[in-house]
């Protein structure tokens, strides 16, 4: 009877735990680890922040560095910021140009599922803009029409980046 009340506690407990965890805005990317003592202040975080991606991901492989924009949404959602104050720019160039190629593009070119779409799609829900740099999709072949839907063509990379920053985006160094 004893073992029987303990494991129906530990199953209680279990499921109090799970229950309190925030659910991801970003879902199924983006993972991060709740940190309960922290010395951030960030009941009135607002964020405007640029990354830059020119590592592709292997092929029909998730890109970990397009990866970090979830994370950086989910983490700081969970731990107080809101949504509506999160926002990022992903600046896409050199091998990574192809990770935002429509799923159907990157299957004829590498014969296996884009598995960043789903990514890019959520992140450009949430309040992401994704530019790729035109210098790097006309060198790796990429067709603006070939581009996942939402995402930018930039006439390069830097010039993407120079005009964030006078939008007050700042650059994220990871």
């Amino acid at each position: 009877m004893k073992t029987l009340l303990l494991g129906f506690s530990l199953l209680i407990t279990s499921l109090t735990t799970i229950a309190a965890e925030p659910t991801p805005v970003i879902k199924d990317f983006g993972y991060f680890y709740n940190v309960a003592k922290h010395v951030s202040d960030l009941s009135q975080a607002q964020f405007k922040i640029a990354f830059d991606v020119g590592d592709g991901a292997e092929k029909g492989a998730q890109n970990n560095h397009i990866n970090s924009l979830a994370r950086f949404i989910n983490m700081h959602v969970a731990h107080g910021v809101k949504p509506e104050n999160i926002q990022l720019a992903l600046v896409i160039h050199g091998s990574a140009s192809v990770d935002v190629l429509e799923n159907s593009f990157y299957k004829a070119r590498f014969d296996t599922d884009n598995k960043n779409q789903s990514l890019l799609n959520q992140l450009l829900a949430n309040n992401t803009v994704v530019y790729v740099c035109g210098q790097s999709a006309m060198h790796m072949k990429v067709a603006p029409e070939q581009l996942i839907p939402g995402v930018k063509m930039a006439l390069s990379a830097m010039t993407a980046h120079a005009q964030l920053q006078q939008q007050g985006y700042t650059l994220n160094p990871f």
